[in-house]
């Protein structure tokens, strides 16, 4: 494994941290946190419930990860919220979050780090090649689905609302209310950091499309995509209610913070 401490000492001087969250892909996440070693020590895995041998993988690292598991699986979103709050515990300011079943490569982290150097206190957010053949057209459907909500909640435009790779700035999303406790969490922190005026930064990443035969997916097709409908439609009312009316109260107490500068 080539460890490059140039990137090592930018994830440092920017307190950032990569979060695994994780539920039975025992078959991949050796390769992930080995594949993200390459890059920082600060790495933090949320066992989500697994039931498979990630418990066992997780111990074979000893001390060096910083690690919380419980029994039963409560979903992305609550690990998400876990990783967040284990990491503003560690004095981190900055989450980069990565899937744990392989489709994304740790050879992306330095784009997400250079674009957090650039852009402070913005949330990054991966774009994948949304056309693949190893891609369903329900997947396919999904994200085009979630890409048209979020443009409706925040007048924003994004190519990829459903990536999982992504940098989350801690101290600028503050005690932000995160209600969803599994997919659709996603979506709601990224309308919650446009409300809130915080940057969105997308940039392009590689991915990888496993086969049908490699593919683990849990992703409930019926019950996820209900629970995301009942959130568009809370979020869409709240927009009108809450989300319009705060981006531009704070839009134009930013023109009057601007003009005393």
């Amino acid at each position: 494994m080539t460890v490059n401490t140039q990137y090592k000492d930018r994830f440092n001087e920017l307190n950032a941290c990569v979060l695994i969250p994780t539920y039975n892909n025992g078959k991949t996440l050796n390769q992930v946190i080995d594949s993200v070693f390459s890059y920082t020590d600060n790495v933090i895995v949320v066992n989500d419930g697994s039931t498979d041998n990630t418990h066992k993988i997780l111990e074979g690292y000893g001390d060096i990860l910083h690690v919380i598991s419980y029994q039963k699986n409560k979903g992305k979103g609550f690990a998400l919220k876990t990783g967040f709050k284990i990491a503003r515990n560690l004095g981190f300011n900055y989450v980069i979050s990565i899937d744990s079943d392989g489709q994304h490569y740790a050879s992306d982290l330095p784009v997400f780090i250079e674009t957090v150097e650039k852009h402070p206190n913005s949330l990054v957010i991966g774009s994948r090649v949304l056309k693949h053949d190893n891609m369903s057209k329900g997947s396919t459907f999904a994200n085009r689905f979630s890409n048209f909500w979020f443009t409706v909640q925040t007048s924003m435009k994004l190519p990829d609302t459903q990536s999982g790779y992504r940098a989350y700035p801690l101290n600028k999303m503050g005690n932000m209310p995160i209600w969803s406790n599994r997919y659709e969490a996603e979506l709601e922190i990224l309308v919650f950091s446009a409300w809130r005026r915080i940057k969105i930064v997308p940039v392009s990443i590689s991915v990888y499309y496993a086969p049908p035969s490699e593919k683990i997916s849990h992703f409930n097709p019926i019950k996820d995509f209900t629970r995301i409908s009942i959130l568009n439609t809370l979020l869409v009312f709240t927009s009108i209610l809450y989300g319009y009316p705060a981006m531009a109260v704070r839009y134009i107490v930013s023109l009057f913070v601007d003009e005393k500068k």
